[in-house]
């Protein structure tokens, strides 16, 4: 990691606060269109509400009947974007919605939404929708309960297997148009002129180093910890941000297709869907008000999962767990359930200088981005249109090593992984393996000692920080009571 003093030496066009997928968007986006850009991260790039993410890029079908037709549109067309810039992270998959015990009106209802969903996404390369018989819906997904069947329909969206990867690789094609990013940089406060703000004081995690990032406008993507950071900057205003709490569960594969179900516990729409070889369940949707760095699945979060998903498929009961997954969601703040409240963004000047992005989806970000690089763009008076829709991201040109060892002297030379947890957890997908990549973390910290010069007694101590970020994914077990 580059000494801190190489970040603080000159005034940019625009600093960037907060690396995920939104701020990583930000920073790509801003260094295309030929700004001066440099982003921190408090954390590893991705970590936050990025990695906590359901791992899908959708439309989001539910928001048809809040009646959220720019939100469904701007995600679909967006959709078929990151298809396009981005084949090797986003893939097409298929998803049913079962239907047991469903009215006519109801069936209906979901065929008019279909038919709208298809004609919202106009544009697409994916196929239409099918509406399937009970045999048909089984013949497609045997691990259904049969029993009260009628049938389903069927859509196209897409998942992201990676979306750290998707965030990273934002961050390096940033950071190739000549953008400065930093890992594991906090902003503690901020230095104002003239009513505006013109420098963030910022702190290495790493070495303890501090200094002062100075910028002609900033920009605040830093999701749920938004009005934490707003404060630190001097912004006195109320809380913008509802910051609601998600979780999911990895088990053992047992459906071939991607389902949307309605939970028979409190009727919210939820997802079983195969991911990188295994079941991933989710998610909740709870008000969380704590630090969104501390939050897990506790075990209530996981006894609901089950009991929302046991009437569908009934052998999820007989399944290992292999771990859980928690995220901090950042609404643009509204009263109401949280389940209810718009996921629609905002971009807004929130303090003379800082440009701020409220809510958002990991569907939308390269839009979001976008329209806040414009917001950028018109402070600074600078006229270059914006080109990440067009640009392929770049892992879509080229492959990444395939051997353990090289993979991971890659990761550190070119990918900003700093941290064991940082290799196994968000350069490759051993968290979502049954051991969390527990198997391998020896030798992954062996060959990162000899790259980063770590002796024995930090060689145990990055052994120990990536086992307790493991851990926490498991911390569930010893609350979890079987109902």
């Amino acid at each position: 990691m580059q000494p801190l003093s190489k970040l603080t030496d000159r005034t940019y066009d625009v600093v960037v606060i907060g690396g995920g997928i939104i701020g990583a968007g930000v920073a790509r986006d801003a260094a295309l269109r030929g700004l001066s850009v440099a982003l921190v991260e408090k954390n590893d790039f991705g970590s936050g509400t990025t990695a906590g993410s359901t791992r899908l890029i959708h439309g989001g079908l539910r928001y048809l009947e809040m009646y959220d037709f720019g939100l469904v549109r701007m995600d679909l067309r967006e959709r078929e974007i990151l298809l396009r810039i981005a084949p090797h992270l986003v893939k097409p998959l298929e998803f049913l919605i079962p239907f047991y015990g469903a009215s006519l009106w109801f069936r209906t209802k979901m065929r008019v939404g279909m038919a709208l969903y298809d004609l919202l996404s106009y544009d697409k390369s994916l196929p239409n929708h099918r509406m399937l018989s009970a045999a048909e819906t089984l013949a497609e997904e045997p691990s259904l309960r049969a029993e009260g069947l009628q049938g389903a329909a069927a859509y196209y969206d897409a998942q992201v297997s990676m979306p750290e990867r998707l965030c990273l690789e934002n961050i390096i094609d940033a950071e190739r148009h000549g953008g400065v990013v930093r890992s594991y940089t906090e902003v503690t406060g901020a230095e104002q002129e003239g009513g505006r703000i013109r420098a963030v004081r910022v702190r290495c995690s790493e070495s303890g180093e501090t200094g002062e990032l100075r910028a002609k406008v900033f920009v605040n993507a830093t999701g749920a910890w938004f009005d934490r950071v707003a404060r630190q900057t001097g912004d006195a205003h109320p809380p913008r941000i509802r910051t609601t709490k998600g979780i999911h569960i990895t088990c053992e594969r047992m459906n071939l297709k991607a389902n949307v179900l309605f939970s028979p516990v409190d009727g919210r729409l939820f997802f079983v869907i195969p991911l990188l070889g295994q079941c991933w369940i989710g998610t909740t949707d709870t008000d969380f008000s704590e630090d969104p760095g501390a939050v897990r699945a506790d075990g209530e979060d996981v006894e609901y999962l089950l009991r929302s998903v046991e009437p569908f498929f009934p052998r999820v009961r007989e399944l290992a767990i292999y771990s859980s997954n928690a995220g901090v969601r950042a609404l643009v703040k509204q009263e109401g359930s949280a389940s209810s409240v718009s996921r629609m963004h905002q971009i807004a000047e929130t303090q003379p200088g800082m440009i701020s992005v409220l809510g958002g989806k990991i569907t939308g970000y390269r839009a979001i981005a976008e329209e806040a690089v414009d917001a950028v763009s018109k402070y600074l008076q600078h006229r270059q249109p914006c080109r990440t829709h067009q640009e392929l991201l770049p892992g879509a040109l080229a492959e990444s090593p395939s051997d353990r060892a090289e993979s991971i002297r890659y990761a550190v030379e070119k990918e900003h992984c700093w941290h064991v947890a940082d290799y196994l957890l968000r350069r490759r997908p051993a968290a979502f393996a049954a051991d969390q990549g527990r198997g391998e973390a020896e030798a992954v910290a062996e060959t990162m000692a000899e790259l980063l010069g770590w002796g024995a007694e930090e060689r145990e101590r990055e052994l120990g920080r990536y086992r307790g970020e493991a851990d926490r994914a498991l911390l569930y077990r010893g609350e979890l009571v079987r109902r």
